[in-house]
């Protein structure tokens, strides 16, 4: 399920591609998507405004073991959710990707959906799939791969533990 941008969600992704803009919500983003989170009961966030379906990932940390909570861009296939690790082309993968890595199991909470999910890394043809299918959502991505040039983007998929 493909969520394609209309002309003003496509006006306001040219502007948050610029590098300023991407490197000032880079660090805030998800504070501001959490705080809106619980003001509207999981509701609705500011991302949501870009035409975007953002989930709520609880992991487990890596090097924590304490419970970690992000909201994201999800890439919606089926029952699968992708998550695409650029972390807005800055130089290291998101800590949320080395949770996922060490603890696969998940929670995942999108729109009135809440369940278990286990997250994989893809390669190859998958992994390519699921990166065309976030850039039709979102050009940017494309300027996160040229600025993390130095390193592979992961793209991790969640499926529901039945």
């Amino acid at each position: 399920m493909i969520k394609k941008p209309n002309s003003l969600q496509r006006l306001l992704h040219r502007f948050v591609m610029l590098r300023p803009v991407t490197l000032f919500f880079a660090a805030r983003i998800h504070r501001l998507d959490g705080m809106i989170l619980k003001l509207t009961n999981g509701k609705h966030t500011l991302s949501e405004l870009l035409g975007w379906y953002i989930v709520q990932l609880k992991t487990t940390g890596a090097k924590t073991g304490k419970p970690q909570t992000a909201p994201l861009i999800g890439v919606i296939d089926g029952e699968k959710i992708a998550l695409i690790a650029s972390s807005f082309g800055r130089q290291h993968n998101p800590g949320w990707y080395y949770n996922l890595k060490k603890n696969p199991e998940c929670d995942i909470h999108l729109n009135a959906r809440s369940g278990k999910y286990l997250a994989r890394e893809t390669s190859g043809a998958e992994r390519e799939k699921y990166w065309q299918m976030a850039v039709s959502c979102y050009k940017g991505y494309e300027k996160y791969k040229q600025h993390a040039a130095h390193r592979h983007i992961p793209v991790m998929v969640l499926e529901p533990v039945k």
